[in-house]
């Protein structure tokens, strides 16, 4: 049975209890390390894409710096000081990387999505003749011979555990109808740098 005269001494719990304006240490080591996982995103990222995102000279000059290091500890001294380099940061800056790698993943997740379709475009070939008939109307500049000889040796190969060079190169057919789509879009990253 709770106690009735509890907690009846004339304050309240919270009356003595301080407001902080600043932030806790625990939510700063959080943004420091949400701060240097974002610079660890940037080390693996290309060379040339790092030299692309808007950020100050220094930090970018530390990234490809990391980039360079191949002996762990080294790296990982030079990992702490991009989150260091990081810290430094605007907000807007930050922004700006953090828009900048998510487009990259979301480009990188179409192709990824693009290259898995053309795989079973491939799969679809190989396993049904009707799908050659339906690829050929739809691309009549594709050499049909070609791409009968390529089927069939592509399924011997499975058939034989043998190394799939014709299954290869079917592949490489069916990306090469799907590289001009693909235009476009590298025209729209060269219109975003315009408009950086």
């Amino acid at each position: 049975m709770p106690n009735p005269n509890r907690g009846s001494c004339g304050f309240q719990s919270t009356e003595f209890e301080q407001e902080y304006e600043r932030p806790s240490k625990s939510e700063l080591k959080r943004q420091m390390t949400a701060l240097q996982k974002l610079g660890a995103e940037l080390i693996a990222e290309p060379r040339d894409r790092v030299k692309r995102v808007p950020m100050p000279e220094d930090v970018r000059e530390a990234i490809l710096e990391c980039q360079l290091i191949k002996d762990h500890e080294g790296r990982r001294r030079q990992l702490q000081y991009v989150g260091k380099k990081m810290r430094s940061l605007e907000e807007h800056e930050i922004a700006a990387i953090q828009k900048m790698l998510d487009s990259w993943k979301g480009a990188s997740k179409s192709e990824t999505a693009a290259l898995h379709a053309i795989e079973r475009k491939r799969d679809k070939l190989l396993a049904d003749d009707k799908a050659l008939t339906v690829l050929l109307e739809e691309n009549p500049q594709l050499d049909a011979q070609q791409l009968r000889t390529l089927i069939r040796n592509a399924r011997k190969e499975q058939a034989e555990s043998k190394p799939p060079k014709a299954y290869r190169e079917i592949f490489q057919i069916l990306k090469s109808l799907q590289a001009p789509a693909a235009q476009p879009t590298d025209d729209e990253d060269d219109a975003e740098e315009d408009e950086s």
